[in-house]
C-alpha cells in the first residue's frame, strides 16, 4: 500500500470519529488508539490487504454536515434561540443536540442562544418543556439528551437530576397502579399518564442512559418489559394477543391499545413490524443489557437483515423516514457493527450507504425535508436535525 493511501485512510477514520461528536473522541487520541488505526490500515504480515475501511468519503461528509449546520444557523434559528417553537421545545433540543454532536461547544453563539431558551423551559416539577404542553415526557427526554451533550463542565447537573426524576415519574409501574401483568407496564407516553408507546419509551431509555443510568437500573428494566411486548415474537416475555400473529422479530408502535389502528394491522389481526420501531426496540434492548445470544435480540437482528434499507422506512415507505434514519444509525452504532449482512448475504457498509443517501436527499440550501409531511417531517428544522444526528454516528 502506498504511503499516501495509508495517510488518507487514517485521516478518514479519525475525521469520521471526530465528526461523530462522541465525547470520548473530543480529547486527544491515545497512543493505543492511534496504533490500532495504523494497524488496521497496514497490510497484513502475509501481504494480504485487510477489508476496506468503513464509512463515508470524509470530504463529502464534512461538506454535507457544514451545509446542514449552516442552514440551521442562517434559516432555522429564531431570535430567541428556538427552532420551530410553535411545535414545542423538542425541535430546539434536537437541533441543538445535533450541533453539539458535530463538535460545536456550549460557548458557540448559536448553541448558547438555544441553551438559554431551553433553560427557560425548565418547569417547577423538573420537566423541560413549554407550559401546557401535551408532550411533557417527549420534550423533557430530548432536552435531557441535548443538555447532557452540553454538560462537560457540570453546569446542568442540577437540572438534569430533576429532569431525570420527572421522566421516571411518567413511567407506568406499581406507583402508577400497574403491575407487570398490565400491558402498559414499563412504558411511557407523550406526557402525564398517557397511553404508552415504543417511541416515547425508547426516548425515555435514551434519556435515562444520558443521565448515567446503567443497564441494571430499575426504570430501564421496567421499560424492557414494555419493549419486549412490542416485539412480534412469541416468548415468555410477550404473551400479548399480537405476539404469535406475525412472529417475525420486528417491532410495532404499542401493545397497550384494545383497539389498534387498522392501517397497522395484518389481515389476521396482528400488528405489522416496521423499521423505525424495530430499530428503536433493538436499541432499547441493547441499552437494557440484552446480549446477542438472547432470543429477542437475535430475532430483532434477523428482522433487520431481512429488511435492511437506506432508501425507505421498511413497512412505512417514506413516512417518518428521517426519524427512521436517526434511529437506524443510533441502533446500529449501539449494536457495534460496521457492516450489516442482509438476508441475501450481501454486506452493507451502513455508514457509507446512509451518508450517500442523505447526500442525495440534501437540498441546495443545506436542509433536509420530507415530502411526506406526516409526523411533522415537512418541517426542515426537525428533519435537518434528524439527518445531522444520524450522521453523527
Amino acid at each position: 500500500m502506498k504511503r499516501n493511501g495509508l495517510v488518507v485512510r487514517i485521516h478518514a477514520t479519525l475525521e469520521r470519529h471526530f465528526a461523530g461528536g462522541s465525547r470520548r473522541f473530543r480529547g486527544l487520541v491515545s497512543a493505543a488508539a492511534l496504533l490500532s488505526l495504523l494497524s488496521a490500515a497496514l497490510p497484513t504480515a502475509t501481504g494480504a490487504t485487510p477489508e476496506e475501511p468503513v464509512g463515508p468519503d470524509p470530504r463529502t461528509f464534512a461538506s454535507m454536515v457544514d451545509r446542514g449546520i449552516g442552514y440551521l444557523a442562517v434559516h432555522g434559528q429564531a431570535a430567541d434561540g428556538s427552532y420551530s417553537s410553535f411545535a414545542g421545545s423538542g425541535v430546539t433540543a434536537l437541533a441543538t443536540a445535533s450541533l453539539l454532536r458535530h463538535g460545536r461547544t456550549a460557548q458557540d453563539p448559536a448553541v448558547a442562544k438555544s441553551l438559554r431558551y431551553l433553560e427557560q423551559c425548565v418547569q417547577a416539577d423538573g420537566g423541560i418543556h413549554l407550559p401546557q404542553t401535551r408532550l411533557a415526557n417527549y420534550e423533557t427526554c430530548v432536552a435531557i439528551l441535548c443538555l447532557s451533550e452540553a454538560n462537560g463542565d457540570g453546569r446542568y447537573d442540577s437540572i438534569l437530576k430533576r429532569a431525570d426524576a420527572r421522566v421516571r415519574g411518567f413511567q407506568w409501574d406499581e406507583d402508577g397502579g400497574k403491575d407487570k401483568s398490565d400491558f402498559s407496564y414499563g412504558g411511557v407516553g407523550y406526557g402525564g399518564q398517557s397511553r404508552p408507546d415504543l417511541s416515547n419509551t425508547a426516548f425515555l431509555v435514551d434519556a435515562l442512559k444520558a443521565c448515567n443510568a446503567g443497564k441494571e437500573d430499575e426504570a430501564i428494566q421496567n421499560a424492557l418489559v414494555f419493549v419486549s411486548r412490542c416485539q412480534n415474537l412469541e416468548t415468555e416475555h410477550n404473551t400479548t394477543p399480537f405476539s404469535a400473529k406475525v412472529n417475525d422479530g420486528g417491532f410495532y408502535y404499542t401493545c397497550a391499545l384494545s383497539r389498534q389502528d387498522e392501517s397497522r394491522q395484518t389481515p389476521n389481526g396482528g400488528l405489522r413490524s416496521y423499521g423505525a420501531m424495530s430499530y428503536a426496540g433493538l436499541k432499547s434492548m441493547i441499552y437494557a443489557g440484552l446480549t446477542k445470544d438472547d432470543p429477542r435480540l437475535k430475532a430483532a437482528v434477523q428482522w433487520i437483515r431481512e429488511h435492511y434499507s437506506v432508501t425507505s422506512n421498511p413497512g412505512m415507505g417514506d413516512a417518518g423516514l428521517y426519524y427512521y434514519y436517526h434511529t437506524f444509525a443510533k441502533a446500529l452504532d449501539a449494536l457495534g457493527v460496521d457492516r450489516v449482512e442482509d438476508a441475501n448475504g450481501v454486506k452493507h457498509d451502513w455508514r457509507k450507504e446512509l451518508a450517500e443517501e442523505l447526500a442525495r436527499r440534501q437540498k441546495p440550501n443545506g436542509s433536509w425535508v420530507n415530502d411526506n409531511t406526516v409526523w411533522f417531517e415537512g418541517d426542515p428544522n426537525l428533519v435537518t436535525a434528524y439527518a445531522l444526528l444520524a450522521l453523527s454516528y
